[in-house]
């Protein structure tokens, strides 16, 4: 039986159920699931949880642990909200972030950019978390931002997809720093509009997200 660590495990049962080989209401059982990824049923339960965390499963009374269903008009709502949300979160961040928060940002931004440069969107999808959480944090809204983060982790399966698309990296990058520069000259309206701009999925963008959907869907064997 192969050591695996629950992240690991996570990020594999998170792309098959976004590619669609686990379906909407299927029950996800964690013995067949150990038996499937050859690991005990202990890093498969914490996976589980980290996944419910995330809500892209959901523990039902009786039925055990069951796929969430989130249709393409949901998932447009869902970006909206993330992109206004990561607006109110820049804007307050450009007003309130310190100078040691200032420089930690800087910091994941160039880990953004060595990721990029390397071609590896699992690091760069990690080293984009930082960024992200960072400007939450920087909101000195604790509320603003544990609400940020539990929508940012509902996202994060597509938002690693969107990495996926050509390019998407070095685009992301590029938005990354003039968002930087906003925060730390303190232009608060600037910064929430970048923000907006960066994570909304409307036109081209989500065209290129259900692409990458039904593209991962296809690779993945019956």
């Amino acid at each position: 039986m192969r050591h695996q660590g629950a992240t690991s495990l996570k990020d594999e049962i998170e792309n098959e159920i976004v590619a669609g080989r686990f379906q909407p209401g299927e029950r996800l059982d964690e013995v067949s699931l150990a038996q499937r990824f050859n690991v005990s049923r202990t890093p498969i339960r914490e996976a589980l949880h980290a996944l419910a965390a995330s809500g892209l499963v959901e523990v039902r009374p009786h039925r055990g642990t069951i796929v969430s269903e989130v249709s393409p008009d949901r998932l447009v709502e869902m970006f909206e909200v993330m992109a206004e949300m990561e607006a109110m979160c820049g804007r307050l961040a450009a007003r309130r972030m310190t100078e040691a928060e200032q420089l930690d940002l800087v910091d994941a931004h160039a880990e953004c950019g060595r990721a990029a440069d390397d071609g590896d969107s699992d690091k760069y999808y990690y080293a984009n978390e930082r960024f992200h959480f960072g400007i939450y944090d920087g909101s000195h809204n604790s509320f603003l931002s544990d609400q940020s983060k539990t929508l940012h982790r509902r996202l994060q399966a597509y938002r690693r997809l969107q990495l996926r698309v050509r390019n998407r990296m070095a685009t992301s990058f590029h938005e990354h720093g003039s968002i930087v520069t906003a925060i730390k000259s303190g232009d608060g309206d600037l910064a929430a509009d970048l923000l907006r701009r960066h994570v909304a999925v409307q036109g081209e963008r989500f065209g290129d997200l259900l692409s990458s959907l039904r593209s991962l869907k296809q690779s993945v064997p019956a």
